[in-house]
């Protein structure tokens, strides 16, 4: 029998994140590998879900959602950045942020279209783009002054004749830059200059710390035309399993995902678009304690992995730290990691996975801090074996 996988999809195998947390299982290691936090939501919003079911919101919602989320978020959007959109043709909802983008890439790219995305870039991105027949040019973020940024002359040499779209992903995962506004305004005028479309990865929209401020691309002066603008509940409110996302963006690009969303899901779970409606409603006081309470988780885990010899980059968002592991003497993120749960009882991602070019991240390795003080104490307390 022949190979079964259509070729395009034949490089990627199981997630990097399904062999780490695997390899937790398996070894009883801590978890610092994927991100997911380790407590719950905001106890009324958990409720209203339950409530949802009680009352017998448990067949097929709308295929663009609950009219309720829909509103909520509209009003989320007007309130928070000052948008304007149309609950009834410019939102929709989706299966997390996801199928936002693989739904957004498949309804906007033709095949032999090319997408820009920074590496390190979350894994989906490359499978999406694959899934469309289209082609991921990676633009590199590296470290400058103690953040990943890019060049703005290589991501202007990246647009071809055959770019679509600009994938950007902000506050960023895995390197957890939140791009400024000056880097922000740099991608606007390229899309503007070239005809291109913006996608944009915004699920951390509201962990961001040291008073760093996000910005939404479509906010820029000419962007929300053509701005496919991605959030999701996981994130901000700490129900990663509840996979309930949206996408807002002008009338004929919400039609155009919405097209192929309906094949790929059809619609998203009803008690859990009630739940989030009330949440963008009456629980963003509760994401603010969030993010305060990640910011503290940062400075503790990254106080606790330089003691362990580890060079620790500063992230200003979303749940993770990226170290560079050479001064503990080791130059293969991926090799430590594998052998992370043997020598020190811990799991963490290797960021190199996520780079077109591996050999630009294979130094670094990436941490989770959405764990309890605890846990993160006692992983600092396992990995200062590597140094001792």
């Amino acid at each position: 029998m022949t190979e079964p996988l259509v070729s395009r999809m034949r490089t990627f195998g199981t997630t990097i994140f399904a062999e780490m947390s695997a390899l937790a299982v398996q070894t009883g290691s801590i978890n610092l590998g994927q991100g997911f936090p380790d407590t719950d939501g905001p106890a009324a919003m958990l409720d209203r879900a339950v409530q949802a079911i009680g009352a017998g919101a448990n067949q097929y919602p709308p295929g663009p959602g609950v009219l309720e989320l829909r509103q909520a978020v509209s009003e989320h959007r007007a309130a928070h950045y000052g948008l304007a959109y149309d609950p009834v043709d410019e939102i929709m909802v989706t299966v997390g942020a996801t199928e936002a983008v693989a739904a957004s890439v498949l309804a906007l790219c033709e095949p032999g279209d090319e997408v820009i995305a920074f590496e390190p870039y979350y894994d989906s991105y490359a499978a999406s783009i694959a899934l469309a027949q289209a082609r991921l040019v990676a633009v590199t973020l590296r470290p400058v002054d103690g953040r990943f940024t890019f060049d703005p002359e290589e991501l202007r040499a990246a647009v071809t004749p055959r770019t679509r779209a600009i994938l950007v992903n902000s506050p960023h995962n895995p390197t957890g830059t939140v791009f400024t506004r000056t880097e922000l305004t740099a991608i606007a005028e390229l899309c503007q200059e070239r005809g291109l479309i913006a996608i944009t990865d915004e699920v951390y929209e509201h962990l961001t710390f040291d008073g760093v401020e996000h910005v939404p691309m479509a906010t820029l002066p000419g962007m929300r035309e053509r701005t496919v603008m991605i959030s999701s509940a996981g994130k901000t409110f700490s129900v990663t399993g509840w996979k309930t996302g949206w996408v807002c963006a002008p009338a004929g690009l919400v039609t155009a995902v919405q097209t192929v969303k309906q094949f790929l899901t059809f619609t998203a779970s009803a008690p859990w678009q009630l739940a989030v409606a009330y949440g963008l409603r009456h629980e963003m006081e509760w994401v603010a304690a969030l993010g305060a309470g990640l910011q503290d988780k940062r400075d503790r885990l990254m106080e606790g992995l330089s003691a362990a010899g580890f060079s620790v980059l500063r992230p200003a968002g979303t749940y993770f730290v990226q170290t560079d592991i050479r001064p503990l003497g080791f130059s293969d993120g991926l090799e430590l990691t594998r052998r992370l749960p043997e020598l020190a009882g811990v799991v963490a991602i290797p960021t190199q996975v996520f780079y077109d070019h591996a050999e630009r991240g294979r130094h670094f390795v990436r941490f989770a801090f959405c764990k309890k003080d605890e846990v993160i104490d006692e992983a600092v307390t396992r990995l200062k074996r590597l140094s001792s």
